[in-house]
């Protein structure tokens, strides 16, 4: 089965809102970002990192220890109101590649092999257009009017018996130049699911994510 190369888009702003510097900062003894980027040098489908940041702190840091390609935040896309499509058309239209992964620095447990993994499943099939990260969950769901939304309330199933639903984690997304160009959206028009490890999911949002990913790197994957 060919396989072709990916570039793998990470971007990464200095600000945080909720986690002060939680790019840069600190996580189980090396920059949080140091992570992610462990991860995908090590994939075997990865040609090549793109980091698009704001930060010449991280752009110091990541070239210190990373082969990577540095695209400076232009000033139109600075800010925390900027969406994450723009920052990914302005990736593609620097680069040249037909593939593209796009993941972020707070998701550090995601390991090499799922990426590798996924990349595979993607390029096994041709129904769909692109692919992103789901975690899967087994438990009973309400609409706000009461309504139930995987489950009869009146017929009491044990929640390992339910249909699950599927959470996007927004660990990665899989798509091409042409689906993001067509659709303006990571997911296309017709996106794969891959489930992830609800552990190696772990995105950090808040301090509570913070420590638990530290927790758990500590505990089972520190490398």
């Amino acid at each position: 089965m060919f396989i072709p190369k990916v570039i793998a888009l990470v971007p990464m702003k200095g600000h945080s809102e909720r986690v002060p510097n939680k790019n840069i900062r600190l996580l189980a003894g090396k920059p949080a970002f140091h992570w992610i980027l462990e991860a995908l040098s090590q994939c075997k489908y990865i040609e090549q990192i793109v980091i698009n940041t704001d930060s010449d702190e991280i752009i110091e840091s990541a070239c210190s220890k990373f082969n990577v390609t540095i695209l400076k935040r232009p000033t139109f896309l600075q800010g925390d109101m900027v969406g994450i499509q723009p920052l990914i058309a302005y990736d593609i239209s620097h680069t040249n590649g037909d593939y593209y992964l796009q993941t972020h620095a707070t998701n550090p447990l995601i390991q090499s092999n799922t990426i590798d993994n996924a990349i595979e499943s993607f390029f096994r099939q041709s129904q769909h257009d692109s692919l992103f990260t789901v975690t899967s969950i087994k438990s009973r769901f309400y609409w706000p009017n009461g309504k139930e939304i995987n489950h009869n309330k009146n017929i009491l199933l044990r929640t390992q018996d339910l249909d699950p639903i599927f959470e996007e984690n927004s660990c990665f997304y899989l798509f091409s130049r042409g689906s993001n160009s067509k659709y303006q959206n990571r997911i296309g028009i017709n996106p794969m699911m891959f489930p992830v490890n609800r552990l190696e999911a772990v995105d950090i949002d808040e301090m509570e994510d913070f420590y638990y990913a530290e927790f758990l790197l500590n505990k089972y994957v520190h490398r």
